[in-house]
């Protein structure tokens, strides 16, 4: 009699070597893009296509950063390493940091911008947030609610193969920005740029020397945490998307910096509370997803066009967004979630 288990397993090991679990790796590969760009709104539905070039820099990057931290810290160093590749990406790669014509826009250029170092404090506090949480983070708590257990999706063949197309992705990124733009940052600010990237990721190994003690009391329900994350991060991303005038600029720099001060520490608490398990890990990255669905409305795409399709394609790729977020929070509500593992603030 065949057993139709080996049979799968067999199946995967001879066409995509280095999978554990295909399944959720390519869902990862293929929403980090789709929340980084498109659920944004900086891409609409013609640059569908795009989303092919951008798959390699983004499902690549989102899935090393899910299985380094799935191997080391869980998702402090997670967190970290996102961080890390949302200055990869933004620095070295596109130059956005430093480019005060990037794509025909000028984002330098207002009341944060510091000249000695020839960068916006407001540009990379979005550039942060936008790829730490929504590029990065958001993605692979996601997949993660839909898959079944939280151990490592790939091997160390796959691993290899995700990081050579990840720099592939990255090079062929930076090679077309620099085809358009003919823009390359100083020495100085690729090497400074270089150093906080490396402590980035030397600090996000460090994190599981550290284990923070368990915290009394329970955790809140899953549709507070949801809510939580909705409300602290439209704070953010509300005002900085709909206002425009340059005042704001340097109190949207407060605003960030109260949002991580008061965000970051509130879920570490949570997260050490007794029943804190998957469920609350998805609610935060629904609500966060949320606030991409309703901002990228008055979101205009990078690169203009017709307000029609823009409005549409925000409706489609909203749509989209809440179909499979209904579909993750079934899974992850229905799942036996509560092993000593799950409670894991990991």
């Amino acid at each position: 009699m065949i057993d139709h288990r080996t049979t799968r397993g067999r199946w995967w090991r001879r066409y995509l070597p280095g999978m554990r679990r295909p399944g959720p790796a390519l869902g990862l590969f293929l929403l980090a893009p789709f929340v980084g760009e498109f659920l944004l709104g900086n891409l609409t539905g013609p640059d569908l296509a795009l989303g092919v070039f951008l798959a390699p820099l983004y499902g690549c990057g989102a899935l090393l950063v899910r299985e380094m931290g799935r191997r080391s810290g869980g998702w402090p160093t997670m967190v970290l390493l996102a961080a890390a590749y949302a200055l990869i990406e933004e620095g070295p790669v596109d130059q956005l940091l430093w480019n005060d014509d990037y794509a025909g826009h000028d984002y330098l250029s207002g009341d944060s911008y510091i000249p000695v170092l020839g960068m916006s404090v407001e540009l990379t506090q979005a550039i942060l947030a936008l790829h730490t949480v929504w590029s990065i983070c958001v993605p692979i708590a996601i997949v993660e609610a839909f898959a079944k257990k939280r151990g490592p999706w790939l091997g160390r063949t796959g691993m290899t193969i995700t990081a050579v197309f990840y720099v592939l992705g990255a090079l062929l990124v930076f090679f077309g920005n620099y085809s358009e733009e003919h823009f390359l940052a100083s020495p100085t600010q690729l090497i400074g740029i270089t150093a906080v990237i490396v402590g980035l990721i030397v600090l996000a190994f460090l994190m599981p020397l550290r284990r923070l003690p368990r915290v009394r009391g329970r955790a809140p329900t899953p549709w507070m945490v949801g809510g939580a994350a909705l409300a602290v991060t439209s704070a953010y991303m509300g005002p900085s998307t709909l206002v425009t005038a340059g005042c704001y600029e340097w109190i949207g720099v407060v605003v960030w910096c109260v949002v991580v001060a008061c965000g970051v520490p509130l879920v570490s608490r949570w997260s050490r509370r007794d029943g804190w398990d998957g469920r609350h890990r998805f609610a935060i990255a629904a609500g966060a997803t949320l606030t991409y669905v309703w901002t990228a409305f008055p979101t205009r795409p990078e690169g203009g066009g017709s307000l029609t399709v823009d409005l549409a394609s925000n409706a489609v790729f909203g749509a989209v967004s809440i179909v499979i977020l209904v579909l993750a929070g079934r899974r992850v509500a229905t799942r036996s979630d509560r092993s000593p593992a799950a409670v894991d603030p990991r």
